[in-house]
């Protein structure tokens, strides 16, 4: 059974983003995560990085902006964490820091995000994402219990 690294709280949450955007957020480019619901969690996160690149255009623009190759992107595992200081509804402003078109932000939330740390080496989780949020190494909490988006 896989335990986390001396390093990693096994009570701190991670949240699935998929290539590239987990490397840009890692990287502290993707200062923005767009996302339908708002949060009220202010905490330092761990990035996971989903097992599939992004289906969105955008996407394939951003590798070659930022001169990275989709073969060479960690995929499945833990990349990085990023503090979330602040969510408010986005604007067509975000587009830049949040590293997508202007018809993705439309409507949506602008997770703000600060302090990114990259991995040295990428983590295997124990546990797979189950929704926005999860546990990488315990089951998921109680559902009685309440949950913050």
């Amino acid at each position: 059974m896989m335990s986390p690294p001396d390093s990693i709280d096994p009570d701190q949450i991670a949240l699935g983003v998929q290539q590239p955007w987990a490397e840009l957020i890692v990287r502290g480019l993707k200062t923005l995560e767009i996302r339908r619901i708002n949060t009220l969690r202010r905490e330092r996160i761990l990035i996971y990085a989903s097992k599939k690149f992004s289906k969105y255009p955008a996407a394939e623009e951003m590798l070659k902006r930022h001169q990275l190759d989709r073969e060479e992107l960690v995929y499945g595992k833990l990349v990085g964490s990023v503090e979330i200081v602040g969510s408010r509804l986005s604007t067509s402003e975000d587009v830049a820091a949040a590293c997508v078109p202007k018809e993705l932000i439309a409507g949506n939330h602008a997770w703000e995000l600060a302090f990114p740390e990259q991995f040295q080496k990428s983590l295997d989780v124990r546990f797979l994402p189950y929704g926005v949020w999860f546990y990488p190494f315990k089951r998921k909490q109680d559902s009685r219990k309440k949950r913050d988006s």
